[in-house]
């Protein structure tokens, strides 16, 4: 029998699966594939109608939906905007997202930890493209299975907060390897939580050096236009 993290005498032994023993069918290469298949079919309809859309990640209570609305408020005199939101249940964020006066579609999950491409396409049917310049798909809070399946988005935007302690970015590492952004969110409250968010922006370029990490506060608007300088989105 294996003793995972009981003595502290003697170095924590670590347990993994060997290839093919992991039984999670969310995780069965045939699924994957088809959500990329369907996610490359979101995308070109996007490209087509010259949508832009940002996959925006992270977990619950980062800050997503308070930073997606502050980009909101910042663009939507110059760029006609939706939003797709996705939860397990209620319409909690949809009902925030919409007091900016922009469409909002709201795709509850269920039991799923995620978004998935065929939801989006469902989504997408019910988003006047013809209308928009962008779409921000707000993705269900959730730090490891959204990175395993691509929406249609041309970039993501990963957001955590310092009140989630230092170590996120570690801990979480396939969510950061193809993020665009990464917003670094709550930096007013943290000294208090003593989390330093420059360790959490070098974690950030240790896995991936071409993303691009901005400290955010969107209860005083600090970096809010710097995320979206970044994702360019200005001066479309």
């Amino acid at each position: 029998m294996v003793a995972v993290g009981i003595s502290l005498a003697k170095p924590v032994e670590v347990v993994t699966s060997a290839e093919g023993e992991v039984f999670d069918v969310e995780l069965e290469v045939n699924i994957l594939r088809e959500n990329e298949r369907l996610a490359e079919e979101n995308k070109r309809r996007l490209e087509s109608k010259g949508v832009h859309a940002v996959d925006v990640m992270g977990s619950v209570g980062s800050g997503k939906t308070s930073l997606i609305k502050s980009m909101i408020s910042q663009l939507k005199k110059d760029l006609r905007i939706a939003v797709i939101e996705g939860d397990v249940t209620t319409t909690i964020d949809s009902d925030i997202i919409s007091s900016e006066g922009v469409p909002t579609v709201q795709v509850n999950t269920g039991k799923e930890c995620h978004l998935d491409a065929n939801l989006i396409r469902k989504a997408l049917d019910r988003i006047p493209l013809d209308r928009l310049d962008l779409i921000f798909i707000e993705n269900v809070g959730n730090l490891i299975c959204p990175a395993e399946f691509p929406l249609g988005s041309d970039r993501r935007l990963v957001v955590i907060s310092v009140t989630e302690g230092p170590y996120m970015v570690v801990k979480h590492p396939m969510m950061f390897l193809d993020a665009k952004v990464v917003a670094i969110n709550k930096i007013d409250v943290a000294a208090a939580m003593g989390v330093d968010p420059n360790k959490l922006s070098a974690d950030v370029a240790r896995l991936n050096p071409k993303a691009a990490t901005v400290h955010t506060s969107c209860r005083n608007g600090t970096g809010i236009n710097d995320v979206i300088e970044k994702l360019g989105l200005k001066n479309r």
